[in-house]
């Protein structure tokens, strides 16, 4: 479970003084940059008033940020360039993320712009039948259900921001998770996998522009990989987690 953190700092800085306070940030952000402890940061300034300034730190934890990064020694050169500007504050605390969250409809979704449900049960009715017909994959689906390939349907379209089917009628990604224990997935059959439902998604009609299937391939691959560490003799159930979202060109967040 996330423990990350973000901290908002509200600046008032003159107008006048503007220039100097961006081109200190520029400087001190060098010392975010370099901190292991952060994971992200921007700093905006208000559109109605040019004088209010929001600082957005995303930090791995708080006691990270304040007995991590404020103790290390990236923090003076940081706190050297921003000094002057600390009267200027008028907030500064840490938030933690609550459950409401979203995203908008600007820009669609993997799931949307694959062709929504439709497409993702093309796709896996079209890669089980490669699957059982390849010499390498089908002895690992010997026992397959008949409803497997729906299921992964559910699953896929969740993954790539479809409804959360798979989530109400299945469970979450611990429940994918346990079906690959004892399997002893070998790499030559986890590069199959990923050949063949690249094969399938032609063969249904996925789209084909280079900015979607690099964010499919992507999961596919993490997907897999992990799939291979679960069918181990060593692999350990995980803590219960939601299904992992996709997005275009992101990844659910590290977990180092």
């Amino acid at each position: 479970m996330t423990t990350e953190t973000v901290e908002y700092i509200r600046y008032r800085v003159p107008e006048d003084r503007s220039a100097e306070f961006l081109a200190a940030y520029t400087r001190a952000a060098a010392q975010l940059a370099a901190a292991p402890q952060c994971v992200d940061y921007e700093l905006a300034r208000c559109e109605e008033d040019f004088e209010h300034f929001v600082l957005r730190i995303t930090w791995t934890s708080t006691e990270d940020h304040v007995e991590g990064f404020r103790k290390s020694e990236l923090f003076p050169a940081f706190f050297a360039e921003i000094r002057r500007y600390v009267e200027n504050i008028e907030e500064m605390r840490h938030y933690k993320p609550t459950v409401v969250r979203g995203t908008g409809s600007s820009v669609p979704s993997l799931y949307t712009w694959a062709g929504g449900a439709e497409a993702f049960s093309r796709l896996t009715s079209a890669f089980y039948e490669k699957v059982l017909a390849d010499d390498l994959l089908a002895p690992l689906f010997a026992d397959l259900a008949p409803d497997h390939a729906e299921h992964v349907a559910l699953w896929l379209a969740e993954v790539f921001g479809g409804p959360p089917a798979y989530s109400l009628t299945q469970g979450g990604h611990g429940h994918m998770v346990a079906k690959h224990f004892g399997k002893h997935i070998t790499e030559p059959q986890r590069r199959r996998w990923v050949n063949l439902i690249q094969d399938a998604a032609d063969e249904a009609g996925l789209p084909t522009d280079a900015e979607f299937r690099s964010a499919f391939l992507a999961y596919i691959e993490w997907g897999t990989r992990l799939a291979v560490y679960f069918s181990g003799p060593d692999a350990k159930p995980p803590a219960e987690q939601p299904v992992p979202r996709w997005n275009w060109g992101a990844m659910p967040p590290y977990r180092g």
